[in-house]
């Protein structure tokens, strides 16, 4: 057993402490890639799929644009921004153009990898 899952093992012995004072936790684990996500009573749908954006965002940030499906990964995770941003709202005429653009760079993208993958190349 790894170091990690030790200190998942104990994180879930106090995560049972604080249950039995009703805070309510969710644990997710996935320690194959040694990763815990806690989640407290109060989080919802949408401030989770915010934060899983977040995560996906940071990878788009930080991949080198030359890398051939950065842009794809980019222009989806700014799509999905502006959507769970305006989630409760409406989008604006300059939300519809900023995905308008995202979209049309999708496509743009998308062409320049399948031409890059054809046999014909």
């Amino acid at each position: 057993m790894t170091n990690f899952e030790n200190f998942y093992r104990d994180l879930l012995d106090l995560a049972k402490k604080y249950e039995l004072q009703n805070t309510p936790l969710k644990i997710e684990q996935d320690l194959e890639n040694d990763i815990i996500k806690i989640f407290g009573e109060k989080i919802t749908s949408l401030a989770r799929a915010r934060n899983g954006l977040n995560d996906v965002a940071e990878l788009a940030y930080a991949t080198a644009e030359h890398h051939p499906y950065w842009s794809l990964l980019y222009n989806c995770s700014e799509i999905a921004s502006s959507v769970l941003e305006k989630w409760k709202e409406s989008l604006s005429v300059d939300d519809f153009s900023d995905i308008d653009w995202a979209i049309k760079e999708l496509n743009h993208s998308l062409e320049q990898i399948k031409n890059k993958n054809s046999p014909n190349s």
